[in-house]
């Protein structure tokens, strides 16, 4: 902080371009004989004295200004002064949105699942004189308080829970944030859960259970198809029942499609062809084929 402040204030560019014109005059002056040597020398102190007045804030930095060790305001963004000696620049700080990384490692869920969680913050300074009062390293201490707050999230829901509402717990997670910055001048705007490790062999059992799962509905639907196809063929069975015209052309109609699909080889219940005559039936449809074969 302090080395900034020095960096930006005495060494910048005006400051230099002032204090270099300044003592030039004050040399060409003692050359001139315009001036004597204590003059010169006095000259040249005021020049540094001037210069070391001249500092800097970039556009989206506010300067923390200290008068004799305390805080007078804020100044910047842009060029500004300050009484040297008496007045210090303790630190410039940034008002830009930034971002923060941080992760729980090994933390146990509420059914005791170890879990590597990794998240993000994003937050900014919306009160400069709370943030340099209140905090000495903000920073690291959003850090910190995200990380702790993390792992107690994390100790409060079942894995189940973590993986189904990330949003969820990013939205608590924000809650507890902004309730511990708020006081420092600090607002949390956005935290999100980027990703949840979790043990490989829970993994693949988790994997076997979701595909267990699966087969059990893909059974229980092909159950539901047979039991729907039944009730199909027992509505069909009525029809057929009292008109055994309908039932006959029904076998032709099965005959004649099996025929085109398989070729001349078709097996059927021997009841069928009791019942529907479809041996005769079936022995007049390959001599038909039999004949347009030999046909030239």
């Amino acid at each position: 902080m302090e080395a900034k402040a020095i960096t930006k204030g005495f060494f910048n560019p005006v400051a230099l371009t002032v204090l270099i014109i300044l003592i030039g005059i004050s040399v060409g002056l003692n050359v001139t004989g315009r001036l004597s040597s204590t003059a010169m020398a006095a000259a040249i102190i005021v020049s540094v004295f001037i210069s070391g007045s001249i500092y800097i804030a970039d556009q989206w930095e506010k300067a923390v200004v200290l008068r004799m060790g305390r805080y007078i305001g804020l100044k910047g963004p842009g060029l500004f002064f300050i009484i040297p000696i008496i007045d210090k620049v303790h630190s410039y700080i940034d008002q830009r949105v930034r971002v923060t990384l941080f992760k729980a490692e090994q933390t146990l869920t509420k059914d005791t699942v170890p879990v590597n969680v990794d998240a993000i913050v994003y937050w900014t300074v919306w009160d400069v004189e709370k943030a340099a009062l209140e905090v000495q390293e903000y920073d690291n201490a959003i850090y910190y308080i995200a990380q702790t707050g993390l792992r107690d999230i994390i100790g409060k829901h079942e894995l189940s829970d973590l993986l189904q509402d990330r949003d969820k717990i990013a939205e608590d997670l924000q809650k507890v944030l902004d309730s511990n910055t708020n006081a420092w001048g600090i607002t949390c705007q956005t935290v999100g859960i980027k990703d949840i490790v979790i043990p490989q062999g829970l993994a693949d059992a988790m994997s076997k259970e979701a595909q267990a799962e699966r087969e059990r509905r893909a059974r229980v639907i092909l159950g539901t198809a047979e039991t729907e196809i039944a009730e199909k063929f027992a509505k069909a069975s009525e029809q057929y029942k009292n008109n055994p015209v309908a039932l006959h052309l029904r076998g032709m109609n099965m005959l004649f499609e099996g025929l085109k699909e398989k070729g001349s080889m078709v097996i059927v219940p021997s009841s069928a062809l009791e019942s529907m005559n479809l041996g005769a039936i079936g022995g007049l449809v390959s001599l038909a084929k039999t004949n347009e074969q030999n046909q030239p």
